[in-house]
């Protein structure tokens, strides 16, 4: 017995693996700091690349050097000009609505994004609206988070399939 507590004495005192005991502590820490830094990266860029492609394709309907535009028309110019995000045609639904320049009411509705969970597409607005019309286009597109159990995933609003929604949108007036 007395033997026992002498070695237990000793291999108190003693220092080595203090280095281990600290890195099995602070690596999860830090790889937990460096996942979300990289989910927040990537989610901020998205967002950043669907106002620019949504900017820029406003911009061509306002002036009118959008022939005729219709929902994947307006689609398709906000996926090639959004540039990174992936499979946009597959996740990226639209609204363009009229708004009423007496009230400038907005609809009261929330953002119709894709629902990833069933085959068919909702209905949605798409109006392209007459000359001078004040116009709100809103942009919803969905991923799926990189990270999902660790770090800022969890943390993410997500929808039924797990995705999480960023949303642009933007008003304008039809040039004549």
């Amino acid at each position: 017995m007395i033997r026992a507590l002498r070695n237990l004495r000793r291999l108190a005192r003693r220092e080595d693996g203090t280095a281990t005991i600290e890195f099995v502590i602070l690596f999860p820490i830090f790889m937990i700091l460096a996942v979300t830094g990289v989910e927040m990266g990537v989610l901020t860029l998205r967002q950043v690349m669907l106002e620019r492609g949504v900017d820029i394709t406003v911009r061509a309907l306002r002036v009118g050097s959008m022939t005729d535009p219709t929902f994947e028309s307006v689609r398709d110019a906000i996926c090639a000009n959004s540039l990174i995000i992936p499979d946009c045609a597959e996740t990226l639904h639209l609204e363009l609505t009229p708004i009423s320049t007496d009230n400038f009411t907005v609809p009261e509705t929330a953002v119709t994004c894709v629902d990833r969970t069933h085959e068919v597409e909702p209905i949605v607005n798409f109006t392209q609206g007459q000359r001078n019309a004040f116009m709100l286009l809103r942009a919803c597109a969905v991923f799926d988070p990189m990270f999902p159990t660790y770090g800022l995933g969890p943390d993410l609003p997500t929808d039924a399939s797990g995705g999480y929604r960023i949303i642009a949108s933007t008003s304008f007036v039809n040039e004549p």
